[in-house]
C-alpha cells in the first residue's frame, strides 16, 4: 500500500473512482502477506500487486466490477489439482482478497489515511470483510483520534481499542466480532491494517534469561535485537531465527541507535561495567520501558552509581528495576513472562492485580 499511495493519493483529490484489492488473509505458501495491495484506476491503470503475477487478470476483472457497481466484493484464490492454472496460485497457498471502490463519497477517510500513511504517521484502517456490517466500510483510527463508522456504535468502539493495541505493535490481521461489537462472536469480520513500523525491544546482555525474554518479544510483536560484547555469548545460534544479535558495547550500540516512545528496552547485563553506562544513555533518550535486572542489593548499588553519574530524579523514575513483576517467576522463561506482563502493564495502563480482585471494564474501551 506504502508503495502506490502517491498514485492513489492523486486520483482520490481528482475524484476518480479507482477499485482497490487488499489481500486480507493467506494460507501457506501464499506469495503475498496481508496488507499487499493493488489498484485499477482511469484508463484501467494499475499499481501495485496482490499476488506477484499470479491472478492479478481476475482482481482486475474484480476491480472493474466492484467500480462499475460500487459494491464491495471479498474473492478467495487457491490450488486445486483439477483447475490449478484457473484460479492462478499455483504455489499451492491461498489468498483472499477485499475489493471495494474508492470515491471520495464512498470513503470520506482514505483521504486522511493516506496523508498520514505518508508523513509517517501511525494509523489503522479497519475495513468490513463480512457479515451484516457493510461490507468495505471502513474506520480510521490513530493513536489519538478516529473517523468513519463500521455501521454500529458498538462495533466502533470494540473496533478502536482492538485497533489501537494492533497499532501499537504495528500488526495487521483479521478480527472477528458481534454485530454491535460482542467479543468472542464472530458474525463480523473486520481487517486491521496497521500503517506503523513494529516496535523494537532491545535486550543487552547475551544470557539464557535474555534468550527467553527475546523469544516473548518476538512472540509479542517487537522487532527484537540481542546485544553483547562478548561475542563467544552473542550468536545467533543461541537465540531465535527472527532476533538480530549484535556483538558491541551496549551503551556505544545504544548511543548509534534510533529509539522511540514505543521501544522496550531490557538491560540484563548484569554486571555495573556494561549496565551503568548503558543505563545513562538509556534514560537520557525516548523509551516506552526501561527495565534492569539484579537483586535488590545490585538494584540499589546501581542506583547509587546512577546518581554518581548526574542522572536527575526524574531520569531514575523511569528505570522499573528490578525487572518484572512479582509472579514468583524463577525459571527464565518464567522471568521472560514476568517482563512481558510489566511492558504490557505499563503499555495499556493494567495495575497487575489479579482480574478476581479488581472491578468493573476488563478493556479500556476507548472511544469512537
Amino acid at each position: 500500500m506504502r508503495d502506490i499511495l502517491p498514485v492513489l493519493e492523486r486520483w482520490y483529490a481528482a475524484r476518480v473512482p479507482f477499485g482497490l484489492a487488499t489481500v486480507v488473509a493467506v494460507s501457506r505458501s501464499a506469495p503475498r502477506e496481508p496488507g499487499a495491495a493493488m489498484a485499477v484506476g482511469p484508463d484501467d491503470e494499475v499499481v501495485g500487486s496482490v499476488s506477484g503475477g499470479c491472478v492479478e487478470g481476475a482482481v482486475f476483472e474484480l476491480a472493474q466490477e466492484v467500480v462499475a457497481s460500487g459494491e464491495a466484493r471479498v474473492a478467495t484464490f487457491g490450488y486445486s489439482d483439477e483447475d490449478a492454472f484457473a484460479v492462478g496460485l499455483t504455489c499451492g497457498g491461498e489468498i483472499s482478497v477485499l475489493v471495494r471502490p474508492v470515491t471520495p463519497e464512498s470513503d470520506a477517510v482514505f483521504g486522511a489515511v493516506a496523508t498520514s500513511v505518508a508523513a509517517g504517521e501511525p494509523v489503522t484502517m479497519a475495513t468490513v470483510v463480512d457479515g451484516p456490517a457493510p461490507t468495505g466500510a471502513t474506520l480510521a483510527v490513530w493513536p489519538g483520534t478516529v473517523a468513519g463508522t463500521l455501521g454500529a456504535r458498538g462495533l466502533d468502539v470494540a473496533v478502536t481499542a482492538d485497533a489501537r493495541g494492533e497499532l501499537a505493535l504495528g500488526a495487521t490481521g483479521l478480527r472477528h466480532y458481534g454485530a454491535r461489537g460482542e467479543r468472542r462472536e464472530d458474525a463480523v469480520t473486520v481487517f486491521l491494517h496497521s500503517f506503523a513500523p513494529p516496535p523494537r525491544m532491545l535486550v543487552f546482555g547475551a544470557i539464557d534469561y535474555a534468550a527467553a525474554v527475546a523469544r516473548i518479544g518476538a512472540f509479542l510483536g517487537y522487532r527484537v535485537t540481542v546485544c553483547d560484547a562478548r561475542p563467544v555469548f552473542a550468536t545467533p545460534k543461541r537465540f531465535p531465527q527472527a532476533v538480530e544479535v549484535v556483538v558491541d558495547w551496549p551503551h556505544r550500540y545504544l548511543h548509534a541507535t534510533d529509539t522511540d516512545e514505543r521501544t522496550v528496552i531490557c538491560v540484563l547485563t548484569h554486571d555495573p561495567k556494561f549496565d551503568v553506562p548503558l543505563l545513562e544513555e538509556a534514560l537520557r533518550r525516548p523509551a516506552a520501558y526501561i527495565g534492569a535486572m539484579g537483586s535488590r542489593r545490585t538494584h540499589h548499588e546501581r542506583m547509587e552509581r546512577l546518581i554518581d553519574a548526574g542522572l536527575t530524579a526524574d531520569e531514575l523514575a523511569r528505570l522499573r528495576s528490578p525487572v518484572g513483576l512479582d509472579l514468583g517467576a524463577r525459571t527464565p522463561e518464567e522471568v521472560a513472562v514476568s517482563v512481558a506482563a510489566e511492558i504490557i502493564s505499563l503499555r495499556w495502563g493494567g495495575t497487575g492485580a489479579p482480574l478476581t480482585a479488581t472491578v468493573g471494564a476488563i478493556h479500556a474501551t476507548g472511544s469512537a
